[in-house]
C-alpha cells in the first residue's frame, strides 16, 4: 500500500485560516501523511506544491479545506473529478457544509490519521445552456444554479418547464435550481424549503416573481427542469450563476436545461450519516441558532424502561 496523501487547502484572504492549514499540514506530516497544496497558497515544511487544476487532488484520500462555504465549493472543483472526500473546517460565518470548528482541528486530524470518518454523496445538477438548440456552454453545481438579472432596475421574463412540459410564465428577479444540499443556500433565501440531503429531488425556486402560480417546487431527480428567455425589447440581460463562482452569460431567448448531475460531490463526516436525518437536524439548529428549549424528547420511552 503506498503513502497516505491529503490536500490542504485554505481561504488565502484569512490569516485565521492559513495558521489553521499550517497546522493541519505539519500535524500530519508529522504522522507520516504526504501532504500537497495548491500552488501559491501557504508553504509547509515537507508538503509538495501543487498546481490548482482539476488532477489537484487526484490520487489523494482526502482534501481538508480551512475556510467558509465558498471555500469549499472551490475545493469541490478539485475533488469532484478525481471523486475523493471533501472534509471543511468552518472559518467562515455559517459554514453549513463545514464538519468541523476551529477549535477542533486537532480532533479532526486525529481522526484523519486514524482514518475515523465516513463519506457520503451529495447529489450535484449538470446545467446547459442552449441557443436556438445548440449548446453553447455546460457546467455544474453542488448547491444551485440561478438564472439571474443582469441589471438591477429590470426584470427577466421566463417560462420554466419540466419534463419538457411548459409550467407557467412570469417576470421577475429570476429562478433558483437546487440541489438538496443548496436547499439551505440560495434557494432557502429565496424562499424554498430545507431539504435533508438523504432526499433524492431538484429544487425550482423563484426569485421575486410577478405571477399567480410561482411557488417553490420539488421534483424527481429523474426530472428534466428548463428555463427559456423570453426575447423581449423590454427584457434586460441575464446571467447564469453556479455556486457563486461559475458564471455564463446568457443571450436573449436562451434556454438553461437543468439535470441530475453525472458526477457526485464526496463528502466526509466525522459521525457515520444518520439514517433518520439527526446528524441533519443538529446542523440546522446549530447554523441557524433555532430555539429548541423546552424540548422534553421521546420521554415516554424512558417511563416504559422503568415501569
Amino acid at each position: 500500500m503506498g503513502q497516505r496523501t491529503v490536500l490542504v487547502t485554505a481561504h488565502i484572504g484569512r490569516e485565521n485560516a492559513l495558521r489553521s492549514a499550517r497546522f493541519v499540514a505539519e500535524r500530519l506530516t508529522a504522522a507520516g501523511i504526504a501532504v500537497r497544496t495548491l500552488a501559491g497558497e501557504f508553504a509547509s515544511p515537507g508538503a509538495h506544491e501543487v498546481p490548482a487544476s482539476h488532477d489537484a487532488a487526484r490520487g489523494a484520500e482526502l482534501v481538508i479545506v480551512l475556510g467558509g462555504d465558498g471555500s469549499l465549493l472551490r475545493a469541490a472543483e478539485f475533488s469532484r473529478p478525481a471523486a475523493v472526500p471533501l472534509i471543511g473546517v468552518n472559518l467562515g460565518h455559517v459554514g453549513f457544509l463545514a464538519e468541523a470548528e476551529p477549535d477542533g482541528l486537532a480532533d479532526l486530524v486525529e481522526r484523519v490519521v486514524a482514518r475515523d470518518y465516513a463519506v457520503e454523496e451529495r447529489m450535484t445538477i449538470d446545467v446547459t445552456v442552449r441557443r436556438n438548440g445548440t449548446g453553447v456552454a455546460s457546467t455544474w453545481a453542488l448547491n444551485e444554479a440561478t438564472v439571474e438579472k443582469a441589471a438591477r432596475e429590470r426584470v427577466i421574463e421566463v417560462i420554466i418547464e419540466v419534463d419538457g412540459r411548459p409550467l407557467s410564465r412570469w417576470g421577475g428577479d429570476g429562478v433558483v435550481c437546487s440541489t438538496p444540499t443548496g436547499s439551505t443556500a440560495y434557494a432557502f433565501s429565496a424562499g424554498g424549503p430545507v431539504v435533508w440531503p438523504e432526499v433524492e429531488a431538484l429544487l425550482m425556486v423563484p426569485i421575486s416573481a410577478h405571477a399567480l402560480f410561482a411557488p417553490p417546487m420539488v421534483v424527481s431527480p429523474q426530472s428534466v427542469l428548463a428555463i427559456e428567455l423570453i426575447v423581449a425589447s423590454e427584457t434586460s440581460g441575464a446571467v447564469l450563476w453556479c455556486d457563486g463562482r461559475r458564471k455564463v452569460d446568457l443571450p436573449p431567448g436562451a434556454r438553461v436545461e437543468v439535470r441530475r448531475g453525472s458526477l457526485p460531490v464526496l463528502l466526509a463526516r466525522l459521525q457515520a450519516p444518520d439514517s433518520r436525518g439527526g446528524g441533519f437536524t443538529d446542523r440546522l439548529v446549530a447554523k441557524f441558532g433555532l430555539p429548541v428549549a423546552g424540548w422534553r424528547g421521546r420521554t415516554w420511552e424512558d417511563a416504559g424502561k422503568h415501569a
